[in-house]
């Protein structure tokens, strides 16, 4: 599958990354070669092959959920570089369409 500059531009203005034109160009080609190497990938039949979720057999060592208190406000809004009367400023990144 081919990818061009263009889909390279439409997907970091989506995630709002600014790209250089040489930049474009030299995602638009890596991103072709892992397409081109998934779709090689999925000419193999899996069909009887046991879906896995890890290949090293770890499994999640879960702990009981336990209730402490937590930070208190001041303490937590100590260091933010702008703050309200309860919590952090946040700047506005949604545009008006």
């Amino acid at each position: 599958m081919e990818i061009t500059q263009q889909d390279v531009e439409k997907v970091a203005q989506l995630a709002r990354l600014a790209v250089t034109t040489s930049e474009k160009g030299a995602f638009a080609k890596q991103l072709s070669q892992i397409l081109t190497h998934v779709d090689r990938l999925n000419q193999y039949d899996t069909t009887e092959v046991e879906p896995t979720t890890t290949v090293m057999g770890q499994v999640n060592v879960f702990r009981d959920d336990v209730i402490r208190p937590s930070l208190p406000s001041d303490k937590a809004l100590a260091n933010a570089p702008e703050r309200e009367a309860d919590g952090f400023v946040v700047p506005k990144i949604l545009e008006e369409r």
